[in-house]
């Protein structure tokens, strides 16, 4: 029997069997640690969680648009399968239901990348990143919206419109917004997305979740993007993103979160633009991240980041990121016109030659001297409130980008040199109603010590894991 997916349009629901033992509801929701531990016990059977993940999906999906499919009768069929495994207490996320974001491939689902350009067709294969999440015991229960060839900051399309949780006349930010909003709503404890230009630690910031995003060559990657994107984690819980990135990277280590070695931390509001403004609330979310660091005792530092070139060096590698992709599209006529007038300025500027090697060398030279002298750097995620839940899809291409740098300046640098970073929850705007976050990032081979420093604020200063 062929089982179909749901595709999700215009809000359309999806009957499921309501689930109406609570703890089931509980196990559901996570955190994903929970999850398998439960089921490691035989206190839930995975197709508990996975019949009322769906439920939830499917009462709840409508409010923010955050999936783009669900995958109803597929996860079912996958839980009853896990349920009867024999290993089941050695699967690290065995029966977790996980959001995966439209268009890492997983077999048997279009990876249409939020575009009607690309080809309808049905991937052949998982995605290694998706091998390995089903190796670890995970349910994929349904694919997230994504913007358009993960290009803009914000996650809308053609009728639809993806919507923060806390606040719906906001965006959930992009491109992963979809796989933010279905963690901060609550329908899955976890997602795996794509972080390019901050495409993970973004919509993270908008939402409320925790956004990690590894350095290069640690989580396999099919489509760098330039060099600058790598599949990133977005989760409720520091615990839940390191035991996700623990199974992408192959390294059960990672999963280890005690707290780091004192630390040497720079604190850093300025941003990367002189000419740039940082809303104050996003500025007191680094402040506050810092002053919770200090209280357990790592030595922190007001400084400022030698930005020098940074964005504009990531602004040419942003502009020809999707040409290869684009190339490929069997509809082109069907693209976003944003995204049309992207392309072509990509085009131009490999015709002239624009992107070379040496930039990237003199920023990451500056970056390694700077990380001579100091761990971790803080910055405020964002610079301001998410901006208003609106068809930027429609817009042109440089309003889109104007408004990207306006509310997201911090993110990009550390997808121009390949370094990981991170996106912690820190209180609340008291205008947009939605939250506001830190950003951790470090150098390379850092990713064990913002885990472990991001573990350690979570404790000291925990925020709300779901909208509800």
């Amino acid at each position: 029997m062929h089982n179909e997916p749901t595709t999700v349009a215009d809000g359309a629901a999806v009957e499921i069997t309501s689930a109406d033992d609570n703890d089931t509801v509980v196990f559901a929701t996570g955190p994903a640690g929970a999850i398998a531990a439960g089921i490691h016990e035989a206190t839930v059977a995975p197709t508990e969680v996975i019949d009322t993940a769906l439920w939830r999906i499917t009462e709840q999906n409508r409010k923010t648009n955050a999936f783009s499919v669900i995958r109803t009768e597929q996860a079912k069929s996958e839980a009853a399968e896990l349920e009867h495994r024999s290993d089941l207490e050695e699967l690290p996320m065995a029966g977790v239901p996980v959001a995966v974001q439209h268009g890492i491939a997983v077999a048997g689902e279009t990876t249409l990348a939020g575009s009607a350009a690309t080809d309808p067709g049905s991937a052949r294969y998982d995605d290694q990143v998706v091998r390995r999440l089903r190796a670890a015991g995970a349910v994929v229960v349904g694919l997230t919206s994504v913007s358009e060839l993960g290009l803009w900051a914000t996650t809308d399309g053609h009728g639809h419109i993806t919507r923060n949780p806390w606040n719906p006349k906001r965006t959930a930010g992009g491109a992963s917004g979809g796989a933010a909003a279905a963690v901060a709503a609550g329908l899955v404890p976890v997602a795996l997305g794509s972080d390019g230009l901050g495409s993970v630690r973004v919509p993270a910031a908008c939402c409320g979740v925790y956004g990690f995003k590894p350095g290069r060559h640690i989580v396999p990657n099919a489509d760098d993007w330039s060099g600058m994107s790598e599949n990133s984690v977005l989760a409720t819980t520091v615990g839940d993103a390191a035991l996700m990135l623990s199974v992408l990277a192959a390294r059960p280590n990672l999963a280890e979160v005690d707290p780091p070695k004192r630390l040497h931390i720079a604190l850093v509001v300025a941003p990367p633009l002189r000419f740039g403004r940082v809303d104050r609330h996003w500025i007191t979310a680094a402040r506050t991240a810092a002053a919770v660091a200090a209280a357990a005792g790592h030595r922190v530092e007001l400084t400022t980041l030698p930005y020098g070139n940074a964005m504009a060096a990531t602004l040419l590698r942003w502009l020809t990121a999707a040409v290869p992709a684009g190339n490929q599209l069997t509809n082109p006529e069907r693209l976003q016109t944003r995204t049309r007038w992207h392309l072509a300025l990509g085009e131009l500027v490999l015709r002239l030659r624009l992107v070379r090697p040496a930039q990237i060398d003199r920023v990451e030279a500056r970056l390694l001297e700077f990380f001579e002298r100091y761990d971790v750097v803080i910055t405020p995620t964002l610079a301001a409130a998410p901006p208003r839940a609106r068809a930027f899809s429609a817009r042109g291409w440089f309003a889109n980008v104007l408004s990207g740098i306006h509310f997201s300046p911090f993110a990009a640098i550390w997808n121009l040199v390949g370094w990981p970073a991170a996106s912690i929850p820190m209180g609340t705007h008291p205008r947009s109603n939605t939250p506001v976050a830190a950003q951790l990032a470090g150098p390379p081979g850092s990713e064990a010590t913002l885990l472990r420093l991001s573990a350690q604020l979570e404790e000291l200063r925990p925020w709300a894991r779901t909208v509800h």
